[in-house]
């Protein structure tokens, strides 16, 4: 697979074959090195030290560098080695195979491979002989980069270490020898570690030296850029390596959150209902042909926006889709990643809000895993292009979001689906708010039965007050309330869409044809401009998903086998069997929906920016009071 294709697995027979190689490097190996190694005085209170300018590479002698050996030294008086000594020992042999098994890959993906074979053969010369110098050395950075992004990312331990270590005295002639010296750079760093815990945060201390003295290096080699958007996936060690951007990171912790059941989401039936299917939609992800059918169907949400005053229920709903995301999963015995990025995400440093945001984003399609990512209070996370006030790390998120959720680049596979949620959709920027392809209206309990059954869910079982005439939770049946809310939109609700609506029945009548849509479309357009093709798109999407309509049955996901461990075609024939044809109904639904929501942000956008002029008018009313009061005072100097 192309390095630059994106997911690359390495299997495990190309990383095993470097056993006896990553063996012996252990044992014991001779590193030539710069006399004293990689020292220097310390600089107080920086954590730095100081190298002189005056160069000393002539001094260079051998070490002999015996690593076991030097674990082993931690705990001179036992034999056996502990559990954490037996980690890093371990896990530095397995960053050795793992970092020539990625240098063999680089070698295939670019001109190396060949040039190393005709070279045995007999040596290459003039700008051949450079391009496999440049090659060969470009292999042994990224093999070095690997071993120590492997290490960081797979010894145990969270947070900063605290020890401070020293570089290792890097090594580019080949693979080999870069690996050699990465493990002579381990050896000193480790060497004289008083215990198991100073040892192995002495080696993560080692590991994120290594990295950023490797990453402020890159300049200096040639062929690189095959490297820069590889992602490579090592899945027996849970291990990534995506280019350049690695950080010694912590392994996901299991998910910790209060999951909410669908009975415990009282009122908001369109939202419960469309993210109890989606739930089950986005388990129809196929792992092998990384595809889920259902985006191949039509009707998979992507990304979508919910938007309603504080305490109608956001929260909940996302704990509720999280929940049957995270239950599902566990039968399936697929992993789940939750992730919310939030207003703590946001940087003062130029840059890197983006780069927490793209990371944020990659970790949710990572394709190897079902993702949700949420951004709640979306509109205080990324500001619009337009507002002077918004500081640059919101532009910044604003960019890397319109980008990822229907830029060029992107590729939705179906094993992820982002929700943004806000109080204040009106703030978001215009072109981001549209690429949510669904709209969900989170209004809360509404009738008086939605009100009677969340009174009686949060008040708990502690009382013998008797309910009345009410039969509980009924209301919240979600067939019933499903049909009530849909059939709701068949007229519009909000005043400036029920004027053009008015207009198109006094001028065409009935919807009845497609040009009858375009008709009512278009009028839409005259009258709210944000109404783009995109809004369009967004309500063709919903008006297939609710073709797709299904009730995936709940006995599907009781078992693995029922369907989720079926593979992509049978998947498909068991949804393609389900699907219900698109009635004109279903049209004039959603359009009244999605057209709703856009008039309902004009509007309130619109409500904000008067209420601002009114109070303005206000004060200038008061302060000319004021000051006319003042000049009859005396008191007056203007």
């Amino acid at each position: 697979m192309s390095l630059n294709a994106g997911l690359t697995t390495i299997p495990e027979d190309d990383i095993a074959k470097h056993m006896a190689v990553a063996q012996s490097f252990v044992t014991k190996l001779v590193v030539l090195e710069s006399d004293g190694g990689p020292t220097g005085t310390a600089l107080a209170g920086t954590g730095r030290r100081f190298v002189s300018t005056v160069t000393t590479s002539g001094m260079r002698r051998t070490r002999e560098v015996e690593l076991v050996r030097t674990i082993q030294s931690v705990r001179a008086g036992d034999q056996m080695l502990s559990p954490n000594q037996h980690s890093l020992l371990f896990r530095a042999r397995r960053a050795i195979m793992v970092g020539l098994a990625v240098a063999d890959v680089f070698g295939r993906q670019t001109n190396l491979e060949t040039l190393q074979s005709r070279n045995a053969s007999s040596p290459l010369s003039g700008p051949e002989a450079e391009n496999f110098k440049g090659l060969l050395a470009a292999a042994a950075y990224v093999a070095a980069l690997t071993f120590a992004a492997y290490l960081g990312a797979t010894l145990p331990g969270e947070g900063e270490p605290a020890e401070d270590v020293t570089e290792p005295d890097y090594l580019f002639d080949t693979a080999q020898d870069a690996l050699k010296s990465m493990v002579a750079g381990l050896d000193r760093a480790i060497a004289g570690a008083p215990d198991d815990l100073a040892l192995i945060s002495r080696a993560r201390a080692f590991a994120r030296g290594s990295i950023a003295g490797l990453v402020s290096r890159k300049a200096r080699f040639t062929g690189l850029a095959a490297f820069e958007n590889v992602h490579i996936r090592i899945e027996q060690d849970d291990f990534d390596l995506n280019g350049f951007d690695v950080a010694p990171g912590q392994k996901r912790k299991p998910l910790v959150m209060s999951f909410k059941k669908p009975e415990e989401v009282i009122g908001n039936h369109i939202a419960k209902y469309q993210g109890m299917k989606l739930a089950k939609m986005i388990m129809a992800y196929d792992f092998e042909r990384q595809m889920n059918p259902f985006v191949e169907l039509g009707g998979f949400l992507f990304t979508f926006i919910g938007d309603g005053m504080p305490g109608t229920g956001k929260t909940t709903l996302i704990q509720m889709i999280a929940g049957l995301i995270n239950d599902y999963c566990q039968v399936a015995g697929y992993a789940f990643h939750y992730e919310n990025f939030g207003v703590d995400q946001i940087s003062s440093y130029q840059g890197k809000s983006g780069q927490n945001c793209k990371e944020f984003i990659n970790n949710i399609l990572n394709p190897k895993a079902i993702g949700f990512g949420t951004i709640d209070d979306v509109d205080q996370v990324a500001a619009k292009r337009s507002d002077d006030r918004a500081s640059a790390g919101q532009q910044e998120v604003t960019a890397v979001l319109m980008e990822s959720f229907a830029g060029a680049s992107t590729v939705v596979r179906g094993n992820a689906t982002f929700g943004m949620f806000s109080n204040y959709p009106e703030n978001v920027d215009d072109a981001l708010r549209q690429r949510a392809g669904a709209r969900w209206l989170v209004d809360g309990p509404q009738s008086r039965d939605d009100y009677i059954d969340i009174f009686a869910l949060l008040a708990g079982k502690n009382h013998s007050i008797p309910l009345g005439e009410h039969q509980l939770y009924a209301n919240q049946e979600i067939k019933r309330a499903i049909a009530t809310s849909y059939e709701a939109h068949e007229t519009p609700k909000e005043e400036g869409l029920m004027t053009v609506w008015e207009r198109f029945q006094k001028e065409v009548g009935h919807l009845e044809t497609i040009a009858d849509v375009g008709t009512y479309l278009h009028m839409i357009r005259e009258a709210e401009p944000r109404f783009t093709g995109r809004a369009i798109k967004n309500i063709t999407d919903a008006i297939k998903m609710r073709a797709m309509d299904v009730e995936l049955p709940d006995e599907w996901f009781q078992t693995p086998e029922a369907f989720m461990h079926k593979s992509y075609d049978d998947k498909r024939a068991m949804i393609a069997e389900l699907r219900g044809p698109i009635t004109i109904d279903m049209i004039l639904q959603e359009i009244n929906r999605y057209a709703d929501s856009e008039f309902r942000y004009t509007d309130k956008s619109d409500d904000v920016a008067v209420n601002d002029i009114i109070r303005r008018e206000r004060q200038r009313e008061r302060a000319i009071r004021e000051i006319e009061a003042m000049r009859k005072d005396g008191r007056w100097n203007g």
